[in-house]
């Protein structure tokens, strides 16, 4: 993966937090969301979550009593999400790893591998290959990986710009949450994400780069057929109230031998 992701998610990790109107209620939120989706009898079960961030999905999981191990390409957002963790008293085994390796995740026994929050589109489409296969060798048969992105699908239409600002906080803490799009091409643009911070009469500004690609849901799809996915379905932000759309897949369970009577 460039080292501008790299760049850009070491320089964000302690900042993340303020893109959320209040990070601890989308933590409860995105789980109460995402946690009936996972399995419907309600039981434990054993999670990975490979594009972990700060831990906003992490926490959550092992918030409802699974057992969670996290992963993420910045060793500042591994940092930050192992502190979360200690705070909150939530055992987690974190990780730093690539997701289009996972080479240091040695167990192959996961109910559920995650990557949430846009993660695969920082990929190429090599990458985004290798990323399903490794996400795909960490799932026992029958486990289910999950992911979200941004509807590129709708986006692509338009080629937004912009992303119109969000305002946070209250008088003399307040924030401002807004983002650039530069369009490099068709299928790729450069994200520049600001924050704007009030303290006091005082402003100041963060500035944080990083590069994405268009994903469409038929790519992905397909992607995941060949990585050997099957059962793939995906859930839109109506029919879910996530704020991105959901896919979902399966690593097949082996075939059973025909039984001889």
């Amino acid at each position: 993966m460039p080292d501008t992701v790299l760049n850009f998610y070491d320089a964000l990790a302690d900042h993340y937090h303020l893109i959320f109107e209040d990070w601890n209620r989308s933590i409860e939120r995105q789980a109460s969301i995402l946690n009936p989706l996972l399995d419907s009898s309600g039981k434990h079960l054993k999670i990975l979550d490979c594009a972990c961030g700060i831990g906003t999905q992490a926490l959550g999981f092992a918030g409802r009593g699974h057992k969670v191990v996290a992963s993420d390409l910045s060793p500042a957002e591994v940092n930050r999400a192992r502190r979360e963790a200690e705070i909150r008293h939530l055992n987690i085994q974190f990780h730093i790893d690539d997701m289009t390796s996972l080479s240091h995740i040695q167990d192959r026994d996961f109910d559920v591998v995650a990557a949430l929050d846009n993660a695969l589109p920082h990929l190429t489409p090599g990458e985004l290959s290798q990323a399903l296969s490794a996400a795909r060798s960490k799932l026992k048969p029958g486990g289910l990986f999950l992911a979200s992105m941004r509807d590129y699908d709708q986006l692509l239409l338009t080629r937004p710009t912009m992303q119109e600002p969000a305002f946070h906080g209250v008088a003399g803490e307040r924030r401002i949450v807004h983002q650039i799009w530069d369009w490099l091409d068709e299928r790729s643009y450069t994200l520049h994400l600001y924050l704007t911070l009030q303290a006091g009469d005082a402003w100041t500004t963060e500035h944080f780069v990083s590069r994405y690609r268009a994903l469409v849901r038929d790519e992905l799809t397909a992607a995941l057929h060949t990585a050997g996915f099957g059962e793939v379905r995906w859930l839109m932000p109506s029919q879910t109230g996530f704020y991105q759309p959901i896919v979902l897949a399966r690593h097949p369970c082996p075939e059973l031998p025909a039984q001889i009577v």
